[in-house]
Protein backbone atom coordinates (compact mmCIF):
# COMPACT_ATOMS: atom_id res chain seq x y z
CA UNK A 1 0.00 0.00 0.00
CA UNK A 2 1.05 3.37 -0.77
CA UNK A 3 0.57 6.17 1.24
CA UNK A 4 0.10 9.93 0.43
CA UNK A 5 1.10 12.89 2.75
CA UNK A 6 -3.02 14.43 2.65
CA UNK A 7 -3.71 12.48 5.76
CA UNK A 8 -2.34 10.90 8.35
CA UNK A 9 -1.34 6.98 7.88
CA UNK A 10 -3.52 5.76 10.20
CA UNK A 11 -6.48 7.50 8.50
CA UNK A 12 -5.59 5.69 5.03
CA UNK A 13 -5.18 2.58 7.02
CA UNK A 14 -9.14 2.66 8.28
CA UNK A 15 -10.15 3.60 4.26
CA UNK A 16 -8.00 0.58 3.31
CA UNK A 17 -9.29 -1.96 6.05
CA UNK A 18 -12.85 -0.74 5.46
CA UNK A 19 -12.63 -1.56 1.81
CA UNK A 20 -10.84 -5.07 2.13
CA UNK A 21 -14.37 -5.40 4.67
CA UNK A 22 -17.15 -4.10 2.10
CA UNK A 23 -15.34 -5.97 -0.56
CA UNK A 24 -15.07 -9.30 1.44
CA UNK A 25 -11.84 -9.59 1.55
CA UNK A 26 -11.90 -10.25 5.18
CA UNK A 27 -15.48 -11.71 5.32
CA UNK A 28 -18.12 -11.40 7.90
CA UNK A 29 -17.65 -12.81 11.19
CA UNK A 30 -14.02 -13.86 9.96
CA UNK A 31 -10.79 -13.43 12.13
CA UNK A 32 -8.69 -10.59 10.94
CA UNK A 33 -4.73 -10.09 11.07
CA UNK A 34 -2.96 -9.08 13.86
CA UNK A 35 -1.98 -5.73 15.13
CA UNK A 36 1.82 -7.11 14.03
CA UNK A 37 0.98 -9.02 11.37
CA UNK A 38 -0.92 -5.60 9.96
CA UNK A 39 1.95 -3.04 10.89
CA UNK A 40 4.70 -5.80 9.60
CA UNK A 41 2.54 -6.30 6.01
CA UNK A 42 2.04 -2.59 5.86
CA UNK A 43 5.34 -1.05 6.92
CA UNK A 44 3.95 1.30 9.53
CA UNK A 45 4.17 1.27 13.28
CA UNK A 46 2.51 -1.18 15.38
CA UNK A 47 0.76 1.96 17.12
CA UNK A 48 -0.38 3.09 13.98
CA UNK A 49 -2.53 -0.06 12.81
CA UNK A 50 -3.84 -0.31 16.34
CA UNK A 51 -5.07 3.14 16.06
CA UNK A 52 -6.55 1.98 12.86
CA UNK A 53 -8.12 -1.30 14.17
CA UNK A 54 -9.21 1.31 17.41
CA UNK A 55 -11.30 3.23 14.34
CA UNK A 56 -12.82 0.32 12.92
CA UNK A 57 -14.42 -0.87 16.81
CA UNK A 58 -15.61 2.52 17.18
CA UNK A 59 -16.98 2.38 13.46
CA UNK A 60 -18.69 -1.11 14.23
CA UNK A 61 -16.70 -2.70 11.75
CA UNK A 62 -14.95 -4.79 14.30
CA UNK A 63 -15.21 -5.98 17.79
CA UNK A 64 -12.64 -7.28 19.74
CA UNK A 65 -12.80 -10.60 21.79
CA UNK A 66 -10.84 -10.85 25.06
CA UNK A 67 -7.49 -13.63 23.92
CA UNK A 68 -8.87 -14.36 20.50
CA UNK A 69 -8.51 -10.90 18.84
CA UNK A 70 -10.35 -8.89 16.28
CA UNK A 71 -13.44 -10.22 14.19
CA UNK A 72 -15.25 -8.36 11.22
CA UNK A 73 -19.07 -7.50 12.23
CA UNK A 74 -21.55 -9.34 10.94
CA UNK A 75 -23.75 -6.82 10.71
CA UNK A 76 -24.55 -6.64 6.79
CA UNK A 77 -26.11 -3.81 7.02
CA UNK A 78 -23.56 -1.52 8.71
CA UNK A 79 -21.26 -3.48 5.93
CA UNK A 80 -23.62 -2.40 3.63
CA UNK A 81 -23.87 1.25 5.13
CA UNK A 82 -20.22 1.63 4.93
CA UNK A 83 -19.89 0.54 1.32
CA UNK A 84 -22.32 3.65 0.73
CA UNK A 85 -20.29 5.74 2.62
CA UNK A 86 -17.00 4.72 0.30
CA UNK A 87 -19.36 4.82 -3.24
CA UNK A 88 -20.34 8.04 -2.20
CA UNK A 89 -16.57 9.08 -1.67
CA UNK A 90 -15.40 8.18 -4.85
CA UNK A 91 -18.41 9.63 -6.38
CA UNK A 92 -17.97 12.61 -5.13
CA UNK A 93 -13.80 12.69 -6.39
CA UNK A 94 -15.06 11.84 -9.46
CA UNK A 95 -17.49 14.25 -9.84
CA UNK A 96 -14.80 16.90 -8.58
CA UNK A 97 -12.50 15.95 -11.62
CA UNK A 98 -14.76 15.75 -14.08
CA UNK A 99 -16.12 20.00 -13.17
CA UNK A 100 -12.33 20.56 -12.86
CA UNK A 101 -11.98 18.94 -16.57
CA UNK A 102 -14.83 21.45 -17.36
CA UNK A 103 -17.15 18.51 -18.42
CA UNK A 104 -20.99 18.79 -18.56
CA UNK A 105 -23.42 16.66 -15.99
CA UNK A 106 -24.57 15.19 -18.98
CA UNK A 107 -21.04 14.40 -21.13
CA UNK A 108 -19.92 13.26 -17.51
CA UNK A 109 -22.92 10.58 -17.28
CA UNK A 110 -22.75 9.14 -20.55
CA UNK A 111 -18.72 8.58 -20.21
CA UNK A 112 -19.15 7.30 -16.85
CA UNK A 113 -21.78 4.94 -18.40
CA UNK A 114 -19.57 3.92 -21.44
CA UNK A 115 -16.62 3.46 -19.06
CA UNK A 116 -18.63 1.28 -16.56
CA UNK A 117 -19.97 -1.44 -19.49
CA UNK A 118 -16.20 -1.49 -20.97
CA UNK A 119 -15.11 -2.28 -16.91
CA UNK A 120 -17.82 -4.96 -15.77
CA UNK A 121 -15.21 -7.84 -15.71
CA UNK A 122 -12.42 -5.83 -14.61
CA UNK A 123 -12.05 -4.71 -10.38
CA UNK A 124 -9.37 -2.54 -9.95
CA UNK A 125 -8.32 -1.67 -7.02
CA UNK A 126 -9.33 1.94 -6.01
CA UNK A 127 -8.15 4.19 -2.95
CA UNK A 128 -11.20 4.03 -0.81
CA UNK A 129 -12.12 7.94 -0.11
CA UNK A 130 -10.81 9.03 -3.18
CA UNK A 131 -7.60 9.88 -3.03
CA UNK A 132 -5.22 12.68 -5.04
Amino acid sequence: MQFDTSSPIWVQLVREFSRRIVTGEWAAGEKMPGVRELAADLGVNPNTAQRALAELERLELCRSERATGRFVTSDDERIDAVRAELAADATDEFIRRVRGLGMVRDRARTLLDERWDSNEHHTTDVPAGGGG
